[in-house]
């Protein structure tokens, strides 16, 4: 039996419709988990550690140590300090929270914008490196959020906020951004493989970048970095940011020798449950794309093309969307989900929602029809007003259109359905 991880979907799941799409959306949900990707591929016998289909010997090494970043590595953390129990030496953990482990230390870092929190956790990381050889062993757990969390030297820290503050108002591609942030960094971009350099490190990412681009994960602080400072300085230039020092991340490849990443799940995880769900429950379905990046008007035109009778329609990523100024709550799938009100079609049912539970605010993300449309007019709410404050969240919580998961302790970025009768 599946899990219900949408808190209030029964208030939700007005209409048959609106359950079977709440329904659908949570069984994308299940599959992400965290721990279930863990307990699925990850085994312990002996001494022999099996990751996927590597394996390693753990009587070879004097030390194990273990790394976690991002919004799935709490929960990680969890997995491994109960699997590996005092066979871990020492390992330090940034998430959003702190998790409760006997053998890592939890630190609850700072998101989006980094903190001198996020620098000292991140200095607790560093410190682990200390006296390494070839016959230690990192496990390094790397997952969505990452980027901010992790953060060293002191310095990147400023950099960080400001480049964050800049970039949101330019509407650039995320990963025009990771590029930036791996030439602010001595720990991005391949320089945590550096700085526990010779040891044996194992890369499990958690990827919440559409495609498979795991080296951008967190900005890829175990993958040797295939972009330049040149490269760099040209995303700079082309939005007109200012006051960004950056410099080389390190081409050496002695650093990632000893280096294995495993992608251990991403966003077409999640998508194909949404699928075979959907498939169980009667409808025709197609997966639009596993990578949207465009503005919310083209994302909407793509999803209205394809509706037809008794189909669901699934996309993942996120949406491209530029603030100039923010006066309100809400994330990029509320602002999707309220800029498809006016164009949705009676019998449809569009739901877009944060993989982490997080969409900027306490809530996942909404759901809607056309009748949600109505219950704004009915309340007096002024439709225009709230979107261009960007204020979705109190739009959406009059007509009771928000969906809470709370925090998932998983992050694929963003999942997107269109349910039609």
């Amino acid at each position: 039996m599946e899990t219900n991880r949408i808190k209030n979907l029964e208030e939700l799941a007005a209409t048959p419709l609106h359950r079977a799409a709440l329904k659908i959306i949570n069984s994308g949900l299940n599959a992400i988990d965290t721990k279930t990707i863990l307990e699925k591929n990850v085994t312990l016998a002996g001494n022999r550690l099996t990751i996927k289909d590597k394996e390693f010997d753990l009587a070879k090494f004097d030390k194990i140590i273990f790394i976690g970043l991002g919004k799935a590595a709490g929960e990680a953390a969890l997995f491994f300090d109960k699997l590996l129990g005092s066979r871990i030496t020492a390992g330090a953990v940034l998430d959003l929270k702190e998790v409760n482990c006997r053998y890592i230390k939890s630190y609850k870092a700072d998101h989006p914008r980094p903190s001198t929190k996020n620098v000292s956790a991140s200095q607790k990381i560093v410190d682990l490196a200390r006296e390494i050889s070839e016959n230690d062993f990192v496990i390094t757990v790397v997952s969505g959020g990452g980027s901010a969390m992790l953060c060293w030297p002191a310095e990147e820290c400023e950099k960080s906020v400001k480049l964050y503050d800049s970039f949101l108002k330019t509407g650039g591609h995320i990963k025009e951004l990771n590029v930036i942030r791996k030439h602010t960094s001595l720990i991005k971009g391949g320089g945590l493989a550096k700085i526990f350099y010779p040891a044996k490190i194992v890369g499990l990412i958690f990827s919440d970048i559409a495609g498979d681009n795991y080296h951008n994960v967190a900005s890829g602080p175990t993958y040797l970095d295939e972009t330049s400072i040149e490269d760099a300085q040209k995303i700079i230039a082309k939005y007109g940011l200012s006051g960004i020092e950056i410099l080389e991340t390190d081409k050496e490849k002695k650093y990632f020798n000893n280096v294995v990443n495993i992608p251990m799940v991403s966003n077409k995880t999640a998508l194909e449950s949404v699928k075979s769900a959907a498939q169980d429950a009667g409808f025709t379905t197609a997966i639009l794309s596993e990578a949207i990046y465009e503005n919310a008007d083209q994302t909407i035109a793509d999803f209205q093309k394809s509706s037809a009778p008794k189909t669901a329609l699934i996309a993942g990523g996120e949406i491209n969307i530029s603030i100039k100024n923010s006066l309100g709550q809400g994330g990029r799938n509320q602002y999707l989900a309220m800029k498809f009100l006016p164009l949705i079609k009676p019998g449809e049912v569009f739901i877009s929602i944060a993989s982490d539970g997080l969409d900027n605010s306490d809530a996942a993300g909404a759901i809607i029809d056309s009748e949600t449309i109505k219950k704004a007019g009915d309340k007096k709410l002024d439709y225009e007003k709230y979107l261009a404050a960007y204020n979705t969240y109190d739009f959406f919580n009059e007509t009771g259109s928000l969906i809470f998961t709370g925090p998932t302790g998983a992050n694929v970025a963003d999942l997107m359905l269109l349910l039609r009768k």
